[in-house]
């Protein structure tokens, strides 16, 4: 399963992929604007810190918009993904972006007949939002696992990419029903690092070396 950010930040990105296990990054305008960045700039930014996928959104909602929009994203750089809306003119958008070669991503998902429209049109990926299916009681990860399912029975390239991630469980249920991709912020990326027996370990190990050091020295 890769790993993408969800994030603007150079500064968390260029760490992400320092450590190695991040294949890409999800952002929009919202994002950005948190950054006091240029738009177009933090994409182009962004694109050639990860030196893989790179989801930018557009904000039109109607299909001329959202092919203008899509083609004139696509043209920043090569790792662009067009992040496209689930609406009919988005999935009419993505079929005709697909036809141009245009990667993109369907947000916005909520149900798996969502994703398997998407998916009919030729999207790369589809963004299921977990954590905002939770928040109205059901259990997001649940359409995660039909989406899986339906892309598997009928072979659809398109690629799972669970969204809206809260926390590490999240993660783990996303790796464990087979998603493609997840997208997480950055505090969920470190907290994956942790468990209380690793930094238990850890310190005996250190305290048992400094004896063994202290022994040596005596000798």
């Amino acid at each position: 399963m890769k790993i993408f950010l969800d994030t603007a930040n150079i500064e968390e990105i260029k760490k992400g992929v320092d450590w190695g296990i991040v294949d890409g990054v999800t952002t929009n305008p919202t994002l950005v604007s948190k950054e006091n960045a240029v738009f177009e700039d933090r994409i182009v930014e962004i694109c050639e810190t990860v030196k893989g996928p790179v989801s930018a959104e557009v904000i039109s909602t109607d299909y001329e918009g959202m092919v203008k929009e899509a083609e004139k994203l696509a043209n920043l750089n090569p790792h662009v993904v067009v992040k496209i809306p689930m609406l009919p003119e988005g999935i009419k958008a993505v079929k005709t972006l697909s036809q141009k070669g245009i990667k993109t991503n369907v947000t916005l998902i909520f149900s798996p007949l969502q994703a398997f429209l998407a998916a009919k049109a030729g999207a790369t990926y589809v963004s299921p939002f977990i954590g905002r299916m939770d928040d109205i009681g059901n259990t997001g990860m649940d359409i995660v696992g039909e989406i899986v399912t339906i892309f598997e029975n009928y072979q659809f390239g398109t690629e799972v990419l669970v969204a809206s991630v809260r926390h590490t469980e999240h993660v783990l249920e996303a790796a464990l029903t087979g998603a493609d991709v997840v997208t997480i912020p950055m505090v969920v990326l470190e907290k994956m690092f942790k468990h209380p027996m690793t930094d238990i370990g850890l310190e005996r190990f250190l305290k048992d070396w400094k004896k063994y050091q202290d022994y040596m020295d005596k000798k």
